[in-house]
């Protein structure tokens, strides 16, 4: 993934942004060095370096490096930087309220940002949580003013001043989001949405929220541990013990109407937090925001057989013409029958078997992806296929971990963890 031209290539430790052992090290700042001006032009970062240097400016209100010493040791006037700092940074991102609430929206995103980090080091890179920790005082900072001074403030380690770098990056990324969120009024569209879900698609003879507890009894080969058997079953149908190489999943269904029959499908709503879309902008390399949030809206079903998956299609299409609104399939792919879903996602597995498509209807673009018992479970359990073993490998293939988390500023090579972190999510799925 080409990051070296947006923001991105400012967390780069081997490009010229690279933060250094101590402050006095970084001739980047006094704007002097040849040597880091040549390797400025040689990555066409020219331009980029002398954007980000007016921004810092203009944010700090100094007119070089040599006056941000003198800020640093000035508490009054430093005060005044960051109130000024939040009407300009509220106004970019075109936040309304008082000055108080302003602050706290902003501060939300340092929030996000944590959770970024916090999430990965507690999920996917877990087994090297103690490696990757974040320094507590940066932490615990929330002002983007303290933090763009702790990047020139030589009493921190350089690890700290990386990580106060990595967060406001993060935080950049999590309002930009948000602005795009409010602009496109995602949440009121989540909100129509689920309406017609509950007005139109399900059936109208059980309550809204309430649900059919089954379970599925699987039966796994034993080296793909792709699903070659499938019952389903209420609880006091179920062995007191499993096998090896067998699983029980429990899934909570509702039922939507199709002629005289009532189908029962289990239904996931997707709502992506802030932290999977900053996520998404850093996998795809991308400072857009629109890339991860205009595809926002999407649901997940599991129909117990192919035909059953036709007819919900079927049944969402008649669904919304009863709601006023034609809807039109876009994008569609249909590998439930065989062969492999093309997807451009660095780590996405080829294997995967679905009935995916995007449908447009009353404003909203929605993607729809269907599954059978049995592909469902081979996107939980099948290796080379189960969603936690493609959301390992797509953070370390997209290059995600090592941009996070360079080996340069923490003692470990965190790429070369991929084929580990792996086993570890296998044995899980396939022992648990």
């Amino acid at each position: 993934m080409d990051r070296s031209r947006n923001i991105f290539a400012l967390l780069d430790q081997e490009g010229p942004f690279r933060v250094e052992k101590s402050v006095r090290e970084e001739h980047l700042l006094a704007g002097s060095s040849r040597r880091r001006f040549t390797e400025l032009k040689q990555r066409g970062l020219l331009s980029k370096y002398r954007v980000t240097r007016s921004q810092l400016f203009e944010l700090l209100q100094v007119r070089s490096f040599a006056e941000i010493p003198a800020l640093l040791q000035d508490a009054a006037r430093r005060r005044v930087v960051e109130k000024r700092a939040y009407r300009l940074l509220g106004n970019m991102f075109g936040l309304d309220g008082s000055e108080r609430e302003v602050i706290a929206h902003i501060n939300s995103y340092s929030r996000i940002a944590d959770g970024v980090i916090n999430y990965l080091r507690n999920r996917v890179l877990a087994n090297y949580a103690s490696y990757i920790e974040m320094t507590n005082e940066i932490d615990s900072t929330r002002s983007p003013i303290d933090l763009l001074l702790i990047l020139f403030d030589d009493r921190y380690h350089r690890k700290a001043r990386f990580e106060a770098k990595r967060k406001l990056i993060l935080m950049s990324l999590a309002g930009a989001i948000d602005q795009r969120e409010r602009e496109t009024e995602v949440e009121q569209k989540f909100l129509r949405f689920l309406d017609f879900l509950n007005d139109e698609v399900w059936s109208r003879k059980a309550k809204i929220g309430e649900l059919d507890i089954v379970y599925l009894h699987s039966h796994h080969h034993p080296e793909s541990f792709a699903c070659q058997e499938v019952a389903i079953k209420r609880r006091q149908e179920l062995p007191p013990q499993t096998g090896p190489h067998e699983k029980i999943t429990m899934i909570k269904r509702r039922c939507f109407p199709w002629g005289e029959q009532e189908v029962p499908v289990y239904v996931s709503i997707r709502k992506k937090p802030p932290e999977a879309k900053v996520l998404k902008l850093l996998r795809k390399g991308e400072e857009n925001p629109a890339v991860a949030v205009d595809d926002e809206l999407g649901l997940m079903a599991v129909v117990d057989s192919p035909m059953e998956v036709k007819i919900f299609q079927q049944h969402l299409t008649a669904s919304a013409a009863r709601a006023g609104s034609l809807m039109t399939l876009e994008d569609l792919s249909d590998t439930l029958a065989g062969g492999g879903y093309r997807s451009s996602t660095p780590g996405s597995s080829s294997g995967t078997a679905m009935y995916k498509f995007f449908a447009r209807m009353g404003g909203m673009r929605v993607e729809f992806i269907v599954h059978t018992n049995r592909s469902f479970l081979n996107y939980i359990y099948q290796r080379g296929v189960s969603h936690d073993e493609y959301e390992v490998r797509r953070i370390f293939d997209s290059g995600v971990a090592d941009l996070l988390f360079p080996r340069d500023i923490y003692e470990i090579d965190i790429g070369e963890k991929k084929e580990a972190l792996i086993r570890w999510f296998r044995s899980r799925i396939e022992e648990i």
